[in-house]
């Protein structure tokens, strides 16, 4: 049995922080993340469930979304997978008796933390209209209370319809079909808050929002540049993929403003010389950047090349530039316009340690670049990686092995999500398609993305909304916004495993509708099904749980979907025509239906047989680059970076190595020396002295942000103050502690993802509160 109980919540009165490690992953890594199975899973039930992540007859890690290497090794999972199997393999239960022991005021005062170590749903619950306590619901009356409000809509756009990245492929696309047959595409994505500034500036650029690499061209790139990112927290696999293409010779150059101990070196437990010999150190180089300034490195590493080419010539990739691409002369004239001094403030990098990046790129013959949220939370991110672009561009790193872009992808699912269709924009072919599949005509008007769904909350504009999976209330900026906007609808919907704060903070009714997970065994029709997901890399594959379910009448998404859609739309002559009941018990008929609609999956079943995985095409892979030229485009991009008002610092919200997403596995970041608390500031020496603190003070970190009436603020209260090493003038902590901080209208160009990297904030020092010394340990 499962040795742990239930958490009191996070006690931050015994916060120890200590110097961070030089390395990651090791015994250590394996130690933790067993201790944490065992006290969710126990020790049999641990190992049956471990050994099946990942594995061609197993299930998909409902982690990240990196993929898997062709030849598995048997533990085919990192640390944070083995804690995101054990959150949802658990034997911890949260049922009716959980319910009416806790009201809902109990519940709004517990922290994420809390919450989450309940344990799974297991039954529909509904909270009527000024109600103290959630009640107990059959599924048909759940489903039903759902289906009368969403038919009662005077206009199907007031209802929004929210998707994790967990969400299967076959769950998506039925949730877009019944959304779109409603009449609505308000379809946010937690997409819109990761990478959609990835998306934006690929599809402009190269015609495709994806990355171009598979996982051979990682293992064969002459050099890697990592940006933004954290691989010993966030996708350790990826750290696997690193270390094998530097056995081949590979460089590596890490940026980002926190050295990160997995890109320092890594011990890998599966090796030998892992284990026993030290590991292998990964970065050649750490390139410690300002918050913001990546547009600028990029812009340096093109203005050195374009200008060694004009002296020397044999750097830019003529042929390819001019097979195809456009706006080479418009990008040559706008990055010679850039001052060096200007990319040396932006970066914080002396402009001889710019151009020693910009040889690297010169001598390699194939470069890949990696980023992630460093790169795509910034008011400037899309034109930062429409940079990213143009220097790949220059030598022709596109379209062949070993080079391209990689945006790493969150969650385990949040690009098959936007493939199936969950976006709020969806082309025209798509629609077409998907209306003569299933002979209804679907709404053209675009919908709402995550922020603009808030605003539309928070204005009256909203009476239902429904989140597949996810925690929108914590994962989404601005706190105390979208939770008064989310407390103004009439109806919020929560399909979930576990218990998080989107279902403490409702609409005025709310539903509960608890579901199978990855890594349960999922029965309709008299069969085990399966389902389908799509990795970072553009890969499809299956997974099937092995687990018996939380309960026994658990619906999975697919059937939740099915059987809300048949209500909706049994008497509408201009609904969808679907055999709602017949796709229910087959997931092989919805996978027919996105064989028809999504291009790409022609023959579909046939292909995922035996746990076989296939690549989505992608025409900038094959140089087919599907823009409106039928060619790559440079751009000209002006500069841009943040500048810091005096006294002030420049915030990043991230996550701790505890943590993924807004599921927090416990009190430590054991990657940056912090345990026991995640309450802490991440602040450079000299501008804790500058600022008149010293380490260990409480302060409240209060953002500031232009409104129309003055300086509007949002206060995070009670951190504490830790020197790091991070480039003077910014500063670091966790969220979702921190999202209150991050303002609705701060959002990035053209993408409209909310500029969590990117917040001017001060320190206030508490006044009723005491200098506490952090214990170092």
């Amino acid at each position: 049995m499962a040795t742990g109980a239930p958490a009191d919540g996070i006690d931050e009165s015994e916060l120890r922080v200590g110097s961070a490690p030089s390395s990651a992953v090791g015994v250590p890594a394996v130690r933790h993340a067993m201790q944490m199975s065992v006290a969710q899973m126990g020790v049999l039930r641990s190992a049956r469930t471990l050994l099946r992540v990942n594995q061609k007859d197993g299930f998909d890690c409902p982690g990240c979304a990196w993929p898997e290497e062709e030849r598995r090794h048997i533990a085919e999972f990192c640390e944070n997978g083995a804690k995101a199997v054990a959150e949802e393999a658990t034997l911890r239960r949260v049922g009716p008796d959980f319910f009416a022991a806790h009201s809902l005021a109990d519940l709004q005062g517990r922290d994420d933390y809390w919450l989450g170590q309940q344990g799974r749903l297991t039954d529909p619950m509904i909270l009527d209209e000024d109600a103290t306590h959630y009640r107990p619901a059959s599924w048909d009356e759940a489903l039903d209370v759902v289906a009368d409000e969403l038919r009662a809509l005077e206009d199907p756009d007031e209802a929004v319809f929210y998707t994790s990245g967990r969400t299967s492929n076959e769950a998506a696309f039925l949730y877009q079909l019944m959304a779109r047959g409603l009449g609505t595409n308000n379809l946010p994505d937690c997409s819109n808050m990761c990478h959609e500034s990835s998306g934006s500036a690929l599809t402009q650029t190269l015609g495709v929002g994806k990355g171009t690499v598979s996982i051979e061209d990682i293992h064969d790139a002459d050099l890697l540049i990592i940006a933004g990112q954290n691989p010993g927290t966030n996708h350790p696999r990826m750290l696997s993929a690193l270390e094998k293409a530097k056995r081949r010779g590979a460089t590596v150059v890490a940026v980002n403003p926190l050295p990160e101990a997995g890109l320092k070196r890594f011990k890998n437990p599966q090796t030998a010389h892992g284990v026993i010999a030290g590991g292998t150190a990964i970065a050649d180089e750490f390139v410690q950047i300002r918050l913001g300034g990546d547009q600028a490195l990029f812009q340096a590493i093109g203005k050195h090349l374009l200008e060694i080419e004009a002296r020397e010539g044999g750097v830019v990739d003529r042929a390819f530039v001019e097979a195809h691409t456009v706006g080479f002369d418009d990008y040559r004239a706008a990055v010679a316009a850039v001052a060096w001094d200007d990319l040396e403030e932006a970066t914080g990098i002396p402009r001889d340690g710019l151009r020693m990046l910009g040889e690297r790129v010169r001598a390699a013959e194939r470069t890949i670049v990696c980023w992630a949220m460093g790169l795509t939370q910034h008011k400037h991110s899309v034109a930062t990686l429409r940079d990213v672009v143009n220097m790949l561009l220059l030598q022709g790193n596109l379209g062949r092995p070993g080079a391209g872009v990689c945006p790493v992808r969150g969650h385990s699912n949040v690009q098959g999500d936007r493939t199936m269709g969950i976006y709020e924009k969806m082309p025209e072919a798509f629609l077409a398609t998907l209306g003569a599949e299933f002979g209804f005509d679907p709404p053209r008007a675009h919908g709402f993305d995550t922020v603009a769904a808030i605003r539309a909350m928070r204005d009256g504009a909203v009476r239902v909304f429904m989140g597949m999976g996810g925690n929108f209330v914590s994962a989404a900026p601005d706190t105390r916004v979208t939770e008064a906007a989310m407390r103004r609808t009439r109806l919020s919907v929560q399909v979930s495993t576990k218990l998080n704060r989107s279902h403490v903070v409702t609409g005025r009714r709310a539903v509960i509708l608890p579901v199978l997970g990855r890594t349960d065994r999922d029965t309709r029709g008299g069969r085990e099904q399966r389902v389908t997901v799509e990795d970072s890399m553009s890969s499809v594959h299956a997974s099937r749980g092995r687990l018996r379910p939380p309960a026994d009448d658990l619906l999975s998404e697919v059937a939740i979907v099915t059987r809300l859609s048949a209500r909706l739309f049994a008497d509408r002559a201009d609904a969808p025509r679907a055999d709602w009941e017949g796709l229910e018990s087959d997931y092989a008929r919805v996978r027919r239906h996105i064989a028809h609609v999504v291009p790409g999956f022609d023959r579909f079943e046939e292909r995922i047989e035996k746990g076989r995985s296939f690549r989505l095409p992608n025409g900038a892979r094959d140089r087919a680059f599907t823009t409106p030229s039928g060619r790559a485009h440079f751009t000209g991009n002006a500069l841009q970076y943040p500048r810091i008002p005096q006294g002030r610092l420049l915030l990043q919200t991230l996550r701790s190595h505890d943590q993924y997403n807004t599921t927090v596995y416990g009190k430590d970041d054991r990657y940056r020396g912090v345990r026991g608390g995640r309450r802490v500031v991440f602040v450079h020496p000299a501008d804790i002295a500058s600022l008149g603190l010293i380490e260990g003070d409480q302060v409240d970190l209060v953002s500031e942000w232009p409104g129309e009436s003055g300086v509007v603020e949002r206060r995070a209260e009670g951190f504490r103050v830790v020197a790091y090493d991070t480039p003077a003038g910014n500063a670091a902590a966790y969220y979702p502690e921190t999202n209150v901080l991050v303002p609705l209208d701060s959002v990035a160009d053209v993408s409209g993802t909310p500029t969590s990297k990117c917040v001017i904030v001060r320190l206030e020092r508490r006044r009723s509160a005491v200098h506490a010394p952090i214990v170092e340990g």
